[in-house]
């Protein structure tokens, strides 16, 4: 009798809140709101605060997503994963914007493609091999989502050189068209990968070996908990995206990080949690399929949806427009990220090497970044 871990059941999920958890850093949200309401607080701390409070709440959003995966299926699981996994880089991006940090919202933009692509299958990879030596996956899946992410480089690239070459000031109502016409085609071939994903050719992204199957239903969480703690954690990632965003200029200045530091690595690593701790917990749990999946299927989804959205509704949310003018060195990096990830994912099979290979073109962008003298400000 005394085997028992807990002599009453109900005390479980007490004692679960007990035991060290990121969730322990949700007490950082009322600090980060209460210095920023006070403005006694340098704007790092604020920004500093704000970034950890997000984390918690990302990982609200990752066990809520699972939760509701459980009665989907691990295909839908992995697209709702990517889905609210993108939510707090879609609020971060939009207060942005409302704030009219521009270029800090297109850096964000490729630096989440970069965290997921390097850091979140990098690290999939890395530790996954380590526990695992081999891990085997769908290649066509893979293929799918490689194919894919070239041509939204593609897209995003061929906007960028037009809108450098046409830099008159008569042309704004070309490049506002142009950007609204790429827009409408990625969100258009966006739900065209839904309906080839989950409707035409779900087989494509099937996993090769799937986890023995429960004894029992009811040992997951009702689904309507599971929605509830997406709602809940999203609302908490909104509140502390405002005051995230709200310090991350003058945080930078402080910290002598560049906009562009701050928004391919600082903020894409904050907003990211979540979609990138889950791709990495399911690369250690030998479920290579899914852990692929959220990590590559978060990139098309940002690329192909995130993007287009914030060009459509920046002129209702912020006083600047959105367009897609991302810089060569932007461009390049993610060039180098894609060719990469392709390369090194599309034969069926990883390791911890592999792993290594994507993390370390990571440090290198991030040092590469972080040497860029950071503007004074006025």
């Amino acid at each position: 009798m005394t085997d028992k871990p807990y002599p009453d059941a109900r005390l479980a999920p007490v004692a679960s809140w007990l035991k060290p958890s990121l969730l322990w850093l949700l007490v950082l949200a009322p600090i980060a709101a209460s210095l920023d309401h006070a403005g006694i607080a340098p704007a790092g701390i604020i920004f500093f605060c704000a970034a950890l409070a997000i984390m918690p709440f990302a990982k609200l959003i990752v066990q809520g997503t699972e939760q509701v995966a459980a009665h989907t299926g691990s295909t839908i699981g992995g697209l709702l994963n990517a889905t609210f996994g993108n939510l707090p880089e879609l609020i971060i991006a939009m207060t942005a914007l409302r704030a009219g940090l521009v270029e800090m919202v297109r850096a964000s933009i490729v630096g989440a493609l970069l965290a997921n692509l390097l850091v979140a299958l990098g690290l999939s990879f890395l530790l996954g091999g380590l526990r695992h030596h081999t891990q085997k996956y769908n290649p066509d899946a893979v293929r799918t989502y490689s194919s894919t992410m070239v041509l939204a480089w593609i897209s995003l690239a061929l906007p960028s050189a037009f809108h450098r070459v046409l830099e008159e000031e008569s042309h704004l109502g070309v490049h506002a068209t142009l950007d609204l016409v790429v827009a409408a085609v990625l969100l258009g071939l966006y739900g065209l990968f839904l309906l080839y994903s989950l409707k035409t050719h779900p087989e494509t992204f099937a996993e090769l070996s799937s986890p023995a199957a429960d004894t029992g239903t009811h040992d997951h969480p009702s689904l309507a908990w599971g929605v509830a703690t997406l709602l809940g954690a999203s609302l908490g990632a909104a509140w502390m995206s405002e005051i995230l965003v709200g310090a991350a200029e003058q945080a930078g200045h402080a910290l002598g990080m560049s906009q562009m530091f701050m928004g391919v690595i600082v903020l894409a690593l904050v907003g990211g949690a979540a979609e990138s701790g889950s791709a990495i917990a399911m690369g250690r749990a030998d479920r290579a399929d899914l852990s692929i999946g959220i990590a590559l299927g978060s990139c098309v989804q940002i690329a192909l949806f995130v993007a287009p959205v914030l060009v459509l509704l920046a002129p209702a949310i912020g006083p600047a427009e959105f367009r897609l003018v991302f810089s060569q060195a932007e461009m390049w990096m993610l060039f180098g990220a894609v060719l990469l990830g392709a390369t090194v994912a599309t034969t069926g099979q990883s390791n911890w090497f592999k792993g290594a290979q994507l993390v370390a073109l990571y440090v290198i962008i991030a040092a590469i970044l972080y040497l860029i003298p950071s503007p004074t400000p006025q």
